[in-house]
């Protein structure tokens, strides 16, 4: 079965409209189990959502022209050119298919080519195993484990942090 193909781009306002419903259809989404349910899902006004989305840190991830996700950075610090990636795939049934690895591979090259960074972080929660595992397959390494720092449902778990140097990335993409 062949794979379909992944994109990355700016959303206008339909895809915006569609994005705001991936998001806010559901009570309680599955994306969010996994997207850091220890932060409540704030629901936003679908006008608000739409004039205020800020693609300049956000790009739609598109399989086959239909959108399933979204990829953003955020600066940790920006003095230091210190970002963080992330990665939402909305519907379930796109999980555990490739299409998030192809999506974070495409964002990444896009930051390193266009930006002047020297290194990439991705942060999750130790109950995301398949991000973990995404993280380690894009030769990123484990840089910190903040251990029980994250409180959901009673159960505290740990906050994992990967990062990769831009030389490190070119290396594998090499590979």
């Amino acid at each position: 079965m062949k794979k379909g193909v992944i994109t990355l781009k700016d959303l206008n306002k339909s895809e915006k409209i569609q994005q705001w419903h991936l998001i806010y259809d559901e009570e309680d989404p599955e994306w969010k189990k996994l997207d850091a349910p220890y932060f409540p899902l704030k629901q936003v006004n679908i006008d608000e959502f739409v004039t205020k989305h800020n693609s300049s840190n956000r790009l739609g991830i598109f399989l086959d022209g239909h959108l399933i996700g979204d990829v953003c950075y955020y600066w940790e610090h920006e003095e230091s050119h210190w970002l963080e990636v992330g990665l939402c795939i909305y519907e379930p049934k796109y999980w555990g298919k490739g299409y998030g690895e192809q999506a974070l591979v495409l964002w990444i090259n896009h930051l390193f080519d266009r930006m002047d960074l020297v290194r990439i972080g991705l942060t999750t929660w130790s109950a995301n195993i398949g991000m973990m595992k995404l993280a380690e397959k894009l030769g990123m390494q484990q840089e910190a484990c903040l251990r029980k720092c994250r409180l959901w449902q009673g159960k505290y778990y740990d906050s994992i942090r990967y990062g990769i140097l831009k030389e490190e990335w070119q290396e594998e993409m090499v590979k």
